[in-house]
């Protein structure tokens, strides 16, 4: 496997997958702290050529290790949770999870330009709305005539390739991201859940995903506290 921070180019023109090319743009350095005083640093890798024209990054934590897969992250955007600490949901936590958990085993968590599962962030707030109304996010989608999940992972596969991952563990309690992946041509060797961080205000959210889209949660620990 190749190290990431030493990658510059993507592929090998072999894939039967037939992505199409990005290629390294920019990689910096950055050091980064979150609001627990945790620090990290980190190097911040941005591409040309991505699928869908967005401007997604690639964090790249920890050291690799050719005795292992990297762990992997998929971090769609989330201005509410991930910059405003919002409680409906559990972005923000994941987030800070994730970034500690790769940065000791070493990998890369890839931040997607991808708001309100891939609706954006006006839409994501109408359909808040009518979760107020007693919808759950799932069907607030719908009632907008919007899908249920907009997201799609040809970037995610992209950036992947394009640092030297082929094979990776994958952090997530969502079934649809390693199933992408996989249809991708990349190998998802384990599946590894996050943790569970529930408030009072965003466990109809959990639930619904249990129910609707089939993510690992544990139902029984979806209670508010």
């Amino acid at each position: 496997m190749t190290d990431p921070r030493d990658a510059t180019t993507s592929g090998d023109g072999g894939d039967p997958t037939r992505l199409p090319t990005a290629t390294v743009r920019t990689r910096v350095t950055v050091p980064l702290r979150f609001g627990d005083g945790y620090t990290v640093t980190a190097d911040l890798v941005t591409f040309h050529g991505l699928a869908d024209g967005q401007e997604h990054l690639a964090v790249v934590l920890g050291e690799m290790s050719a005795d292992r897969p990297p762990l992997v992250r998929l971090h769609s955007e989330c201005l509410t949770g991930d910059v405003f600490g919002s409680a409906r949901c559990d972005c923000g936590p994941q987030l800070r999870e994730a970034v500690e958990r790769i940065a000791d085993q070493g990998g890369v968590l890839l931040y997607l330009r991808q708001e309100g599962r891939g609706i954006g962030l006006y839409n994501k707030l109408d359909a808040y709305a009518l979760q107020d109304q007693g919808l759950d996010t799932y069907e607030a989608n719908a009632a907008l005539g919007l899908p249920e999940d907009a997201r799609d992972y040809t970037a995610a596969a992209q950036m992947l390739r394009a640092l030297g991952i082929n094979s990776l563990d994958l952090l997530s309690n969502n079934p649809d991201k390693a199933a992408q992946l996989r249809d991708l041509g990349l190998a998802v060797t384990h599946h590894v859940p996050t943790g569970v961080f529930t408030t009072a205000h965003n466990v109809r959210y959990l639930r619904a995903k249990v129910v609707h889209t089939h993510h690992t949660l544990p139902l029984t620990e979806l209670t508010a506290g």
